[in-house]
């Protein structure tokens, strides 16, 4: 019995990263991401047995955390994904052109890079769950399309789909908010 204790050890310290990734951009209040989290290992825990190896380990788990993180938002009755309208009721649009900072040094290059990815963070933050979930997964911890869509239940499509719809919006919401050059 120690061994199974000790195995499912290895389990959470391996996936930990993973599903507080998930848990965290899907939830925003930190008693919740606790309790979610528990609840995940829980039904990592009571379900291992019956892991069909039809995807990596991992990959599993990061279903369950994301699945039980939807449960909870689905209870709440929160909005779940987003989208950037104008007035009028139409996507909103911006071009980002081909736009270079020119940097000549190293020091501002190393604080300019700094600067663009707290502003980055900071704005994908602001993401729908979904939509921070999906570019985390993707850019974060470097999954594919098809381990994204076993984690989340969506089609292939659906997820090249809602993480362009993803990157638009932060993109649009960046060149909306931050002048060129701050960017």
């Amino acid at each position: 019995m120690s061994g199974d204790s000790q195995s499912f050890e290895q389990i959470i310290k391996n996936t930990e990263g993973l599903v507080a990734q998930i848990v965290f951009k899907l939830i925003t209040n930190p008693e919740d991401r606790r309790d979610i989290s528990q609840d995940v290992y829980l039904k990592v825990y009571r379900n291992l047995s019956g892991f069909k190896f039809q995807s990596k380990l991992s990959t599993w788990i990061a279903q369950i955390a994301y699945n039980t993180c939807y449960d909870y938002l689905a209870k709440k009755k929160l909005v779940f994904h987003d989208k950037l309208y104008n007035d009028d009721g139409t996507e909103k649009e911006v071009d980002a052109g081909n736009w270079h900072p020119g940097i000549e040094n190293w020091a501002e290059t190393l604080i300019f890079q700094k600067q663009q990815a707290k502003i980055l963070k900071t704005e994908i933050e602001k993401l729908s769950p979904l939509y921070k979930t999906l570019i985390t997964l993707f850019h974060n911890e470097h999954l594919s399309y098809d381990e994204i869509g076993v984690i989340t239940g969506l089609p292939d499509g659906t997820v090249k789909n809602y993480l362009f719809r993803a990157r638009r919006i932060l993109k649009n919401n960046l060149l909306l908010k931050y002048k060129k050059e701050e960017l």
